[in-house]
């Protein structure tokens, strides 16, 4: 049966004094993340786990840690991804406790009725003729969007869904060739294999 599986996992520690200013890098401690991260993922690999492509978003931060993940995954194919770039997903109703919070988002991130983050969602979710496992370095409020549509949780319910800078969260899609033609529901619902694992941080790089 062919699956899709998704490795999604939140860039590195951000520099705290530009973490105002948009579009900046590591901070030291989000380097050596990005270190722990490259050396669990490089084990998964040498274990059996084949990456078959790293999608990484165009900010500094996302490029920062894709360049020294990328390190420990020779021969894997890394490309920038404008569907995993920083958004949040404003959804069309949600709960009146967040009108200041979505009122408050700059247009440059806003994905209204979260448009954008479906098309990620299925684009990079699709499952072919074969196997395919992906690594995508991205943001928080995308990883969250991701859980939450695996989750059919509720659009507005991405909200609380924190991930740790250099964390991993699995998801995965499936599809049974010999299920009924439905397109509705193609093959199995996704699933939520792994969420916001941080074994491979030290205590102190955690944030």
């Amino acid at each position: 049966m062919p699956t899709t599986t998704l490795y999604l996992v939140r860039h590195g520690e951000q520099k705290i004094e530009d973490e105002h200013e948009g579009d900046s890098g590591l901070s030291p401690t989000g380097r050596i993340q990005a270190e722990q991260l490259g050396r669990r993922l490089a084990g998964l690999q040498a274990s059996g786990t084949s990456f078959d492509a790293v999608h990484h978003s165009s900010l500094a931060r996302a490029v920062q840690t894709t360049q020294i993940v990328a390190g420990h995954l020779p021969g894997v194919a890394v490309h920038a991804c404008d569907l995993v770039r920083d958004r949040t997903p404003v959804p069309d109703t949600y709960p009146v406790r967040y009108r200041d919070f979505f009122a408050q988002v700059p247009d440059d991130e806003r994905d209204p009725g979260a448009r954008a983050l479906r098309t990620a969602v299925e684009h990079l979710g699709a499952v072919g003729e074969r196997e395919r496992t992906d690594l995508v370095i991205t943001h928080n409020f995308v990883i969250g969007w991701f859980v939450r549509h695996v989750l059919d949780a509720p659009e507005w319910r991405w909200l609380g869904l924190n991930q740790a800078n250099g964390a991993i969260t699995v998801v995965r899609w499936s599809h049974d060739p010999h299920a009924p033609d439905d397109p509705q529901r193609p093959g199995r619902p996704p699933a939520l294999i792994s969420f916001n694992d941080v074994g491979h941080l030290d205590t102190d790089p955690r944030t």
